[in-house]
């Protein structure tokens, strides 16, 4: 059979579609993809074999580890992280997972393949239709276009990449219809580089007026979000030029070291909270704060955040800068430096406030124990993931962290099951640093079968599964809050040793923290994938420290 003759165009090379998307790929840095193949995804991925000394394809077992294992790759590195599945019921599959990616302001460039594109939206029953597709994607992230012709890809892609990278950072939506990715055609620019976004203007006049109002307070406090976790430096230098205290929370993390005896966990800060005069929230909406402390009429709140909508979310601000982080703070760190500060807050004043919070919170100490020992054998730069689990919990409140990314949590979206998948995701992203995940057996058993990516990609993660039988807060909930109420949380689960064995993984069991930290060091030794259950019973709540 003779091949039609593809018209030529100057400066076009003929390709495939999958071909002009793996390449745009590979030209803009990208050197993973978290993946799982079907029919619509074939032209994807037959470019993918062909380039597979230029790019990684980890394949899982369900595409919500794909897309899960794409987030924990972007919120530890900052970079783009790229997942693919095919559309309908694998897009659906991975739904939960874009929607946390969306809560977390994560860079997650999502690829769903389509039906052929003559069948979009016709209800013909073509294999994984669904209705209006491009609209569900619209509402889980930040951008969704559709490419329709092989030319139209690597300008498509290069654009979502642009997105990626300017304004607020969450997740974008590229769909390809698999014809489109089949069909063979000249394409251009298949070795464009996306642009830089361009960033707000800064508008030095507004600077100026939050740098005389900062100069002026009393005592002046920080507050921090995910949208802080790439200046940490700046942060550090602003809260020793104001002497202010830094507070975090779950996306806050590390923006401050936690040796620092300014560094403030949420609820810690609250004794703080009333002798404040000027609030400055880098990155964050203080929704917590704003929604749940008291606010006093003469408290004044500065934003700073590179998305004008999260300004007044909650509360009109006094003052209020849209920008970069990085682009504001040097002048403001700078301008500080020429005025003379009027801070009364003293190191005694944060001594206490901590001394105070860790004699409240030690009634979590089952739960500090254990998070001793896994911070204890992570080492200096290690990474955490959390999980909904009681450990989890505590640990946004009591876990020391040193630096920027190496605590990685769910957010306001709270979704359980997460933690593992995100966190092999993390693994591949830093191979070089030890990576924990702390869980349940509730949350773990979401995405149990993702053991099998781990140990077939060799990614040597350290799973810590504290097992108590039960989705445990719920029922801890049932019990406390509902006279008693206990239903549908008791669980059945297997032999969690067994079951990582059976995988190819190491399985260890620990009864108490000073076995955890022996199973740690020797699992970080080993390098392989490595279950660590923890049999446990009933934790004290953290609900109380809200």
């Amino acid at each position: 059979m003779n091949q039609a003759r593809i018209p030529v165009i100057s400066g076009a090379e003929p390709m495939t579609g999958g071909e002009a998307a793996v390449r745009a790929l590979i030209t803009n840095g990208i050197k993973t993809v978290f993946a799982l193949p079907g029919v619509q995804n074939d032209w994807l991925f037959n470019a993918l074999f062909d380039h597979r000394g230029q790019i990684r394809v980890i394949h899982t077992r369900h595409e919500q580890g794909a897309a899960f294992m794409a987030l924990g790759a972007t919120l530890a590195t900052g970079d783009v992280a790229v997942c693919s599945v095919v559309p309908g019921p694998g897009l659906l599959n991975a739904g939960a997972a874009l929607a946390t990616a969306y809560a977390l302001n994560a860079k997650l460039l999502f690829l769903s393949g389509q039906v052929p594109l003559a069948l979009i939206d016709r209800k013909t029953g073509a294999l994984h239709e669904i209705n209006d597709q491009l609209g569900i994607l619209r509402r889980l992230t930040k951008m969704a276009l559709r490419l329709e012709h092989p030319d139209a890809i690597p300008a498509g892609l290069c654009h979502a990449i642009e997105v990626l990278h300017s304004g607020r950072p969450r997740p974008v939506a590229v769909e390809i219809p698999m014809d489109v990715l089949a069909q063979r055609a000249p394409v251009r620019g298949s070795e464009t580089v996306a642009a830089v976004g361009a960033a707000p203007p800064l508008d030095f006049d507004e600077l100026d007026r939050i740098a005389a109002l900062l100069s002026t307070a009393v005592a002046p406090m920080i507050f921090v979000g995910s949208g802080a976790q790439d200046c940490a430096p700046l942060v550090r230098q602003l809260a020793e030029r104001l002497g202010a205290p830094v507070v975090s929370y779950r996306t806050g993390r590390g923006v401050m070291d936690s040796r620092n005896p300014k560094s403030f966990v949420l609820p810690a800060a609250r004794a703080l909270w009333p002798r404040a005069d000027v609030v400055l929230a880098l990155g964050t909406t203080l929704r917590i704060p704003l929604q749940s402390w008291d606010l006093r009429p003469e408290l004044q709140v500065v934003h700073i955040d590179v998305d004008p909508a999260s300004h007044a979310v909650l509360r009109k601000p006094t003052r209020s800068l849209t920008a970069r982080l990085e682009d504001a703070l040097p002048p403001l760190v700078e301008a500080l430096a020429q005025r003379t500060g009027r801070s009364n807050w003293q190191l005694a004043d944060f001594v206490a406030a901590q001394q105070a919070w860790e004699t409240r919170v030690g009634v979590l100490m089952p739960q500090i124990e254990y998070l001793e020992a896994i911070r204890a054998a992570l080492g200096e730069h290690g990474v955490f993931v959390d999980e909904l689990t009681q450990v989890g919990f505590a640990s946004r409140l009591v876990f020391p962290v040193y630096h920027p990314r190496t605590f990685i949590s769910t957010g306001y979206m709270g979704t359980l099951g997460w933690g593992f998948p995100t966190a092999l995701g993390v693994k591949v992203a830093r191979p070089d640093v030890p990576v924990v995940s702390v869980t349940g057996d509730g949350g773990f058993m979401f995405c149990v079968a993702e053991l099998a990516t781990a140990v077939q990609h060799r990614i040597g993660l350290v799973i810590v599964l504290f097992n108590n039988n039960q989705f445990g807060n719920v029922a801890q909930m049932q019990r406390e809050q509902y006279a008693g109420r206990v239903i549908a949380t008791d669980l059945v689960n297997p032999d969690f040793l067994s079951l990582a064995q059976a995988f190819g993984a190491r399985g260890r069991r620990a009864n108490n923290p000073a076995q955890l930290r022996q199973e740690l060091d020797a699992a970080f030794a080993a390098s392989d994938p490595t279950v660590i259950e923890v049999p446990v019973g009933d934790m004290p709540s953290v609900d109380q420290f809200r």
